[in-house]
């Protein structure tokens, strides 16, 4: 079958099972976008920006287990993928990140709108390719899919010239790949993981700390058969919300920075702890030093460049977190003997729960507890980066994956908006809420008309306190309120420009008519709905543990 290198790429991406493309024309995509014309199998979404094409493709990817899709053009189109691809690389999303190129006779000339991509992207990216033939893409497509899901996911990027796009091939999409120099570890090794199940058989006081890659090898179900097993209370990371259900008596929340003190607690007197599928980041470690200072550590990852990366490691087991879990469960029988131990937990569980003070005035966390409620925790909740993020990751409990979204490692502000508008698209039945900050809302609140041309009920609650709150406490509590550069008391009227971009929108002043302003945004199913939420302007999220100190040195409020 003779096709076009931009028909070749779209044939493609239909054999690798891509139903939907975020995405937006320019100059050297222009033969992309003439193949797109009168394609009937794929659907393309343009977006307003291509930041919130990336965001899209990854809330899409978060949401289904799927690879995400995104399309721009050269030049300062490639550019403005750069936030997103760093994002999804971050926090180990599969993606695949199309840019149009200059012809092959224009590289290397500084050509109008040309960028060396491939290069800016190379720390950001778990591959990336430059085409130089048009016989090249069938491959180079099938290469990336396999690469950005399989072992530790991530983004790939596909750089393809004009003129290549132009270029007729010969179509035949490969069955199979072949690329010995990649070869991810799947199964533990066997002495491995018998040697873990010993030293979980001998703990007086185990915990499991659970990341991002439970969820992505959809082993949310091994992980609880393990927790039972040897009633061993469970902290996740903030993207490992979900992995184990928060509304469990094992479930001690997220740990950290801004983690329970219940989880921070435990991890501090624990004497085993069981790391699966996560990284040991600053913000959950705190002082490294004074990380699990008692405690064996079993470490559980599929890329062994984790393991020790951060933290000394007695037991690593480097495989798949699903596979090693079901070996592991294997091994391990029954064990109720750390009644003392989950006694001890569930007491500081009760003496020291999250909690915030009422004051009068419209409290974030009592909004959130009332969208949990009025949900009954069965919305996908997306976030922003900043106190909404962490208030959302505290106040709303999660009982299973791919429900909460949130850029972790990066931290990007704008992320929330078009995330949830991917999410949106990957899950159309489910309820999918952005609960944003007003200062990051409007990073990428041009995506607003993305969601209302394509009818997606997407809502958007915005904690408007008129600051950048996150640096506004930092600066609070470690610069003496010195407020340098973060006041928004001159905010737009955020329900003015949900109204002109064609969405519902509603202000809230008073917590007896959130229920109300809920009700009738989850009513409308033809596309998105504003809420303002007028919330404390100098409300701080707690705990807090400042920068270089133990977890188990948290400010309370």
């Amino acid at each position: 079958m003779e096709l076009t290198g931009a028909q070749a790429l779209l044939e493609s991406l239909k054999k690798e099972g891509v139903e939907v493309i975020f995405g937006l024309p320019g100059g050297q995509t222009l033969p992309l976008y003439d193949a797109l014309y009168s394609e009937k199998g794929l659907r393309h979404i343009l977006v307003r920006h291509e930041q919130g094409a990336g965001h899209a493709a990854d809330g899409y990817a978060r949401a289904t287990g799927k690879v995400g899709v995104c399309l721009a053009t050269s030049g300062p189109g490639a550019t403005n993928l750069v936030t997103a691809i760093a994002n999804a690389h971050m926090d180990s999303i599969p993606m695949v990140a199309i840019t149009g190129q200059v012809g092959t006779s224009f590289l290397g000339k500084d050509s109008f709108q040309e960028v060396d991509i491939t290069g800016i992207t190379l720390p950001i990216t778990k591959h990336n390719y430059l085409v130089k033939s048009a016989d090249q893409i069938p491959n180079i497509v099938k290469e990336a899919f396999y690469i950005a899901s399989t072992g530790r996911p991530g983004p790939v990027l596909i750089d393809i010239p004009k003129n290549l796009q132009l270029t007729k091939i010969d179509f035949k999409y490969p069955e199979s790949i072949n690329m010995p120099a990649y070869k991810p570890t799947y199964h533990g090794h066997p002495k491995q993981i018998a040697a873990a199940a010993k030293l979980i058989d001998k703990a007086q006081k185990p915990m499991i700390y659970a990341g991002g890659g439970v969820i992505s090898s959809d082993a949310a179900k091994e992980l609880l058969e393990l927790a039972t097993k040897i009633s061993s209370p469970v902290t996740t990371t903030l993207l490992g919300k979900g992995a184990f259900p928060e509304t469990h008596p094992l479930s001690l929340g997220m740990l950290g920075m801004h983690g329970t003190v219940y989880a921070n607690y435990a991890v501090t007197e624990c004497d085993l702890l069981i790391a699966v599928g996560a990284r040991f980041d600053d913000r959950v470690t705190g002082r490294i030093e004074h990380f699990a200072p008692k405690a064996k550590v079993i470490h559980i990852d599929i890329d062994p460049a984790e393991i020790g990366k951060n933290v000394s490691v007695d037991i690593p087991i480097v495989g798949d977190v699903k596979n090693v879990l079901c070996a592991l469960n294997n091994h391990i029988k029954q064990k109720d003997s750390h009644s003392e131990w989950v006694a001890q937990v569930l007491a500081w569980k009760e003496k020291h729960p999250l909690c915030y003070k009422s004051n009068g005035g419209l409290k974030p966390q009592a909004v959130i507890e009332e969208i949990y409620r009025v949900t009954k925790g069965e919305a996908i909740i997306v976030t922003e980066v900043g106190q909404h993020q962490m208030w959302s990751a505290q106040y709303y409990k999660y009982t299973s994956p791919r429900t909460f979204i949130s850029s972790g490692g990066l931290g990007t502000m704008g992320f929330g908006l078009p995330a949830a508008m991917g999410a949106q698209v990957g899950k159309p039945d489910k309820i999918v809420i952005d609960i944003a900050g007003d200062g990051s809302v409007q990073m990428n609140i041009q995506e607003l008309n993305t969601m209302v041309n394509n009818k997606l009920p997407v809502i958007i609650a915005i904690m408007n306190n008129q600051y950048l709150g996150m640096v506004r406490q930092w600066q609070e509590l470690l610069h003496g309120r010195r407020y340098s550069h973060v006041d928004l008391d001159d905010n737009p009227d955020f329900v003015k420009i949900a109204e002109a971009y064609g969405a519902q929108a509603f202000r809230v002043e008073k917590f007896e008519d959130v229920e109300k302003a809920m009700k009738k945004a989850i009513a409308k199913r033809d596309g998105p709905t504003v809420i303002e939420f007028i919330v404390e302007r100098e409300e701080n999220v707690f705990p807090f543990v400042s920068p270089g100190q133990a977890i188990n040195e948290m400010l309370v409020d």
